[in-house]
């Protein structure tokens, strides 16, 4: 029996307890233990760092990307054989890698759909991550899973689904419309299922053909269907479109309308949509990753009339509701759909019954092992409730409107995508450029913000012309965010059009 108050080299610095609670961070029998000295020094450090870099980021640059080729170069290495210390890797990831990048949760980052990375949820994702239970069955942690489950049923509740509908958290909106198309492949076509055909706008996010691809379909039976002025899916096309594939022996079985699209932020016509889907029997699914949650503010529920109609339904928390990267979320109408989609038995995995009332979240989606993606949501919403969400969605909304009229405002500038929720788009149109000139003026009106970092936007192609987007989505932007970005702007418009 081992003595648990003796030594036994001398490269121990110091005694252990038998139970585990205090190793030595330099045992060679347990290399990968720290005793509770060098875990809180770790947290120390590491918090310190976190610390300084959100104090500094209002003040920075919205993204430092000219010199991030150079360093992604340098930081390329084999296997390391040797320990290095913590304080050089903190040096190397908040100098060399966090700093030569675009920033997202910076208050003037107006591109894309920027990720939220609320810091309380960073300290729910340390607590999952260190305590590191699994939750993808019930009988291994009942009351985590439970909680897991609230946030789903919240998140239900939140965009007015019946009582009844479940869902899934996932990885982002791209793993949930792939979880959504493979259950409505199921759900609406035989097992010989090559016929069936998808149907979404020509604005809808590539996620939606690249579903349709993993859950096996060819490229040519994903249909994009036109849109109108205000890049809405045309429902009259649709429907001809739909008649044309019946009429030619194909299995209409899916349409994915937009509930706020990347571009522009455009939303489908979601009630005409589900009458549509009634009629002919098809699975409608609504991608509302970037858009769905401004069905909490007045604004956003009416622009999203019809949501709640449609048999599933794409969020993405970590757009939303300012959540970090990695938090998407699925919810359905009929949660057994999820369960005969996905549900497999193996004599290693305990037995569930959907009508049990217990929760497998393995059985409903693609992943067997996932992190406790719950928490992260759960803490927040539980610290603030949610109508501190909702305002700040609603002041997103607002900002967005406010800015579309200062743009509207300058000399040269036109508005080519009214904000349907926080997202426009625009260009200069000055006289006597056209064509081919007018997408290189526009072009470089970006490339010239951006290279300034002061703010940052990001650009598209609308209508076969190039125009600069603004998307209002970061929990930190607030009024004189919005209002320093446009004097930006503007300082550039009168540069690059003198």
């Amino acid at each position: 029996m081992v003595d648990s108050k003796s030594t036994t080299g001398e490269d121990k610095e110091q005694s252990f307890e038998t139970d585990g609670s205090r190793y030595s961070e330099v045992n060679p029998d347990r290399p990968l233990e720290f005793s509770r000295e060098k875990r809180d020094e770790m947290i120390r450090k590491s918090a310190k760092r976190v610390q300084d870099h959100l104090e500094r980021l209002p003040e920075g640059p919205a993204a430092n990307l000219d010199h991030a080729h150079q360093k992604a170069e340098q930081l390329r290495e084999s296997v390391p054989r040797e320990p290095t210390a913590y304080d050089d890797l903190l040096d190397t990831l908040f100098e060399d890698a966090i700093a030569h990048s675009a920033a997202n949760p910076h208050p003037k980052f107006l591109a894309y759909v920027p990720g939220g990375g609320l810091f309380h949820a960073a300290l729910a994702d340390f607590v999952a991550n260190a305590t590191n239970r699994y939750v993808g069955t019930w009988v291994e942690a009942p009351a985590l899973v439970a909680i897991e489950t609230n946030v789903v049923k919240w998140f239900c509740d939140l965009l007015g689904y019946p009582e009844d509908a479940f869902g899934l958290l996932t990885s982002g909106g791209s793993m949930a419309n792939l979880v959504a198309t493979i259950t409505a492949r199921e759900e609406r076509l035989a097992d010989d299922f090559l016929d069936g055909v998808i149907y979404t706008s020509d604005q809808s996010h590539h996620s939606v053909a690249k579903a349709a691809l993993l859950a096996g379909f060819p490229s040519e039976n994903v249909r994009s269907i036109a849109t109108d002025d205000e890049f809405r899916i045309d429902v009259d096309a649709l429907e001809s479109a739909i008649e044309e594939d019946r009429d030619a022996g194909k299995d209409p079985f899916l349409v994915v309308g937009t509930a706020g699209s990347t571009n522009t932020g455009a939303v489908d016509d979601l009630d005409a949509l589900a009458d549509l889907c009634n009629r002919e029997d098809l699975w409608l699914h609504a991608d509302g990753a970037y858009g769905g949650f401004f069905a909490l503010t007045e604004k956003g529920s009416e622009q999203l009339d019809g949501l709640d109609r449609c048999d599933s339904i794409t969020v993405d928390p970590h757009k939303g509701l300012f959540l970090p990267y990695g938090t998407g979320a699925l919810l359905v109408r009929d949660v057994e759909a999820l369960a005969r989609t996905h549900s497999v038995d193996a004599n290693y995995l305990p037995d569930w019954d959907p009508e049990s009332g217990t929760v497998d979240f393995s059985q409903l989606g693609p992943e067997q092992s996932r992190d406790f993606r719950g928490l992260r949501a759960w803490l927040p919403l539980k610290m603030h409730g949610v109508d501190a969400f909702r305002d700040t969605l609603a002041e997103k909304l607002e900002l967005a409107e406010q800015a579309t009229d200062c743009l509207r405002q300058l000399e040269n500038v036109e508005i080519v995508a009214e904000p349907q929720l926080s997202t426009l788009a625009f260009r200069v149109n000055p006289p006597g450029v056209e064509g081919e000139a007018l997408d290189a003026l526009n072009e470089e009106l970006l490339e010239v913000i951006n290279s300034r970092g002061r703010i940052h936007l990001s650009g598209t192609t609308l209508d076969g012309e190039f125009a600069v987007r603004i998307c209002v989505l970061g929990y930190r932007t607030h009024r004189e965010h919005v209002a320093d970005s446009l004097e930006e702007i503007e300082r550039v418009i009168s540069e690059v059009t003198r």
